[in-house]
């Protein structure tokens, strides 16, 4: 499939970071390319690395709320109705978050669930019809957070559980009319996600509270562990791969470090591993 220069593979968030650098490295490897931003004006960066790669008649850049349904129908069929087909999906765009539940407004909570949940779902719904018709593959990226649990990124966690937990559910249904799902979960990655997550640190530790000591300690650790970050081209390899796969498994790690992190947890039976190792961050 991927050898056609015609296959065409929608990738969702690739204004910076894994979903630029993967835009980029599928045109590279064959694939027509329809390369989605949220903002105006927020492809600046994208286009340069296309240029940069001479693949710009290989890569078409769209504006995209993922969040509205409505928008990602219309966009959806606008590629097909343009290329005559649709033959892969990788769904990237997200938001981090860091707060915990006590103090969070819940409208912050919904909007975490509705980027990295509910836009996954949209881009989902709309994109299988046309999948199944082309036997293609629904990637999407995960996060070592959609299998542990990490303090005080609730809400993120939940929302990426929820995207496992859809995508695990929906891989045998969708093998079942031809299409392959894979999760990709990428531990720390060095990329501007990390500097957004930032507004949300900055509210939450202005009123943190009694949570004040434990969240030092988390964001100490965190940063320790994103100065040894991967990059964000060798997370785009791994989904290029995925997309080039004749036998893509279900659940993928981008690097041996979040292969070993989940691990963790996919062996423990009673939780207390993952606990006790995340206990020790806040400590």
């Amino acid at each position: 499939m991927a050898d056609s220069p015609l296959s065409v593979v929608l990738v969702t968030g690739t204004s910076t970071g894994i979903g630029l650098h993967t835009a980029v490295a599928a045109a590279l490897a064959g694939w027509q390319v329809v390369a989605t931003v949220r903002r105006e004006g927020s492809d600046v960066d994208l286009r340069a690395a296309v240029n940069d790669a001479g693949v710009g008649e290989h890569v078409e850049v769209r504006m995209l709320d993922i969040t509205d349904p409505a928008a990602v129908t219309a966009l959806v069929a606008d590629v097909v109705a343009a290329h005559g087909h649709l033959d892969a999906v990788v769904n990237n765009a997200g938001q981090g978050h860091i707060g915990t539940v006590e103090q969070d407004d819940l409208g912050a909570i919904r909007q975490v669930m509705e980027t990295n949940y509910f836009g996954v779902v949209n881009v989902t719904k709309a994109a299988m019809p046309h999948l199944r018709a082309s036997a293609g593959r629904l990637v999407t990226v995960t996060s070592v957070g959609g299998v542990v649990g990490q303090p005080f990124s609730e809400s993120y966690c939940a929302a990426k559980f929820a995207v496992e937990g859809m995508m695990e559910s929906l891989h045998p249904v969708a093998a079942a009319v031809g299409v392959r799902v894979t999760v990709v979960e990428p531990g720390a990655v060095a990329t501007s996600f990390v500097a957004n997550v930032g507004d949300s640190i900055r509210l939450f530790a202005g009123d943190a509270g009694v949570y004040r000591p434990a969240l030092e300690s988390y964001l100490a650790r965190s940063s320790g562990a994103f100065e040894n970050a991967q990059l964000p081209q060798g997370v785009a390899e791994v989904i290029v791969g995925v997309l080039q796969d004749a036998q893509p498994p279900f659940r993928v790690q981008s690097s041996q470090s979040a292969t070993a992190f989940v691990g963790m947890k996919l062996g423990d039976l009673d939780g207390s591993v993952v606990t006790g190792a995340t206990t020790a961050w806040i400590a």
